[in-house]
């Protein structure tokens, strides 16, 4: 693993307003560059604004960040939406264990009871079980995860930094104790590596014994310098798999015929174990229970 630098900055606003509005239009990151070292992550691009080249060692961290979100969340035109916290960059990297910033978050969504969005890759998440429940009984709060594959030699390689998946597939079944919703994140399918058969047969009966509410899938994206670095990564790591890629990748995305053959093995899959792809529903629910 590559050390890591922490570089402590003040942010001029906590919430970032989106262009989309379904299921949410408000961003929230505490940290920028993440230690989990994906490599396939989409948001190493946005690096360039802080005026630093290295996504995974370079952290940045907004320390005043508990302040603004305070004087946001306390305003009259505050109408409780959706927050997704981390759409950029995972709030429970390892950034989290030093600076334990989501628990005055979280106590800040209760006090003001507002809906959020949590995604991960690690089971840091779990230090906050008790706070995270709280708020499932004040309003909504969905926990996700997102796990690739169920091979640790392979999990190693391509997200080193994160916790295996078996403790991630732990961390959502005890969330389901709560009143969260819960659901698994098998984002992104990687050709050759994580589309296999087994591989995805795994990973949903991971879902189905932890009980989640559902599951969403998506297939791998390479653009700007993801696609780059991407492509470097299996040319030095799964050199046999390299020219696969340059026809498969001709543009951002897999072509419709590899993607309809690997929807429809998932799709067949997904039914084998009862396991919605719809987390509009639970949502719903929740966020009725509260109104």
């Amino acid at each position: 693993m590559v050390e890591q630098e922490f570089k402590e900055i003040y942010c001029q606003t906590a919430l970032n307003q989106l262009k989309r509005r379904i299921p949410y239009r408000w961003d929230l990151n505490i940290y920028r560059g993440c230690g989990h070292g994906c490599k396939y992550c989409y948001a190493i691009n946005t690096h360039k604004h802080l005026n630093s080249n290295n996504f995974g060692q370079d952290i940045f961290i907004k320390t005043n960040i508990i302040e603004k979100l305070e004087r946001e969340l306390s305003t009259p035109d505050w109408k409780k939406e959706i927050i997704n916290i981390g759409g950029v960059t995972d709030s429970y990297q390892p950034a989290e264990k030093h600076y334990k910033l989501m628990p005055d978050i979280l106590r800040l969504l209760i006090k003001f009871k507002t809906p959020a969005i949590i995604s991960t890759k690690s089971d840091l998440i779990l230090r906050d079980f008790d706070l995270i429940d709280e708020l499932s009984r004040v309003t909504y709060i969905n926990v996700a995860s997102t796990i690739t594959t169920g091979d640790e030699r392979l999990r190693k390689t391509i997200e080193p930094g994160s916790v295996s998946s078996q403790r991630r597939f732990e961390m959502l079944k005890l969330f389901r104790e709560t009143n969260a919703s819960v659901g698994l994140h098998i984002m992104p399918i990687i050709p050759y590596l994580t589309d296999s058969y087994d591989n995805i047969n795994s990973l949903l009966y991971g879902a189905k014994e932890s009980k989640v509410h559902y599951v969403l899938t998506g297939t791998l994206y390479l653009r700007g310098k993801t696609r780059n670095l991407f492509f470097n990564f299996i040319e030095n790591e799964f050199p046999v798999f390299y020219h696969n890629y340059l026809t498969l990748y001709k543009t951002g995305g897999a072509n419709k015929e590899y993607k309809n053959s690997l929807y429809e093995m998932v799709n067949e899959l997904r039914q084998k174990y009862s396991l919605s792809g719809n987390y509009s529903n639970i949502m719903k629910e929740k966020l009725a229970q509260h109104n």
